[in-house]
């Protein structure tokens, strides 16, 4: 299962206390001050993971919490720290602060981290406020509260091609034929309900990731079909590629097709239009496809690959 927006809350660790202790040592009957300073709280780090695609994992993971440090003791010994909780998150993961809508980090690239609730500072023990004419403090500070957040974690495939196009027009046809990617085929809209991913060789031995997106109908901009959970898939693709069923076998004209998959591009985010894009004829082994590719350059003036993805 493909999951792409979860919400999740987290907890970073309360900082130790600092202890309030005094020297007892033999001979010594008036000994100053000893405590120690607690150790800091954990912090919630999330770290980029190429090796993931979905967030799935969070659906059963909605409470993350890291550890609290540990108080501090006599002897001027500190108190140790609380462990920090990694949290592996696919390439291309935003996490934005539910409260204030704002973006805390943006996941772009293998092992990157980002701190999303610091851990609490631990408390100085008494012997930490011990001064030439205050020698024995009877005080020490508490451990700082961690940060506590809700976050939204938002998954926006990173691909070098995406696929786009109306529903049934041979994306995840051509995707399987041209990667190891298996996704699911048949003759009925939306059968793609998520992306897929592939990875596609070249002959001079170097590779690129290929996204199938699920079918875009007119309106998408405004949540119709799949609407924008798949649009913002296209956001991070380098190079934007459409998919055309030039036979016009679904009763509409291909070159109407491609004015309205850019202008859902454009009306979800003006940006996607200035992306490198390639225009993909496909299903040329059937009737009436040649004919409609050359009214499709006539049209348009646009340079097109004619396939049969098959």
């Amino acid at each position: 299962m493909f999951v792409d927006r979860v919400e999740v809350f987290l907890k970073a660790g309360k900082g130790g206390d600092g202890a309030v202790t005094f020297r007892r040592e033999k001979y010594v009957p008036k000994g100053g001050p000893s405590g120690g300073k607690g150790g800091n709280g954990g912090s919630v780090i999330f770290v980029g993971e190429e090796g993931l695609t979905t967030l799935l994992d969070f659906r059963y993971m909605r409470h993350i919490e890291a550890q609290d440090g540990v108080n501090g003791s006599s002897k001027d010994m500190y108190g140790k720290d609380g462990e920090n909780r990694y949290i592996k998150v696919p390439i291309g993961t935003t996490i934005i602060d539910t409260e204030t809508n704002t973006v805390i980090g943006d996941i772009t690239k293998h092992a990157q981290e980002v701190i999303v609730a610091q851990g609490g500072k631990g408390g100085r023990g008494n012997a930490a406020f011990a001064t030439a004419r205050f020698r024995t403090p009877d005080f020490a500070e508490k451990g700082e509260r961690g940060e506590e957040r809700k976050v939204i974690l938002d998954l926006k495939v990173l691909a070098d091609v995406g696929l786009v196009g109306f529903p049934s027009v041979g994306k995840s046809t051509l995707i399987s034929v041209v990667s190891a990617a298996k996704p699911k085929i048949a003759e009925y809209h939306f059968t793609t309900l998520s992306p897929n991913l592939g990875v596609v060789g070249v002959p001079d031995g170097r590779s690129f990731i290929m996204a199938d997106l699920p079918g875009l109908i007119e309106g998408a901009h405004m949540g119709a079909g799949l609407g924008i959970q798949f649009l913002k898939h296209i956001e991070r693709t380098r190079v934007i590629v459409h998919i055309i069923d030039m036979s016009g076998s679904e009763g509409r004209k291909p070159w109407e097709d491609y004015e309205v998959i850019n202008k859902e591009l454009e009306s979800y985010n003006l940006n996607l239009l200035k992306r490198p894009q390639i225009v993909v004829g496909n299903k040329m082994d059937l009737p009436k496809s040649q004919e409609n590719l050359k009214t499709f350059k006539e049209k348009l003036g646009i340079e097109v690959i004619p396939i049969s993805a098959i």
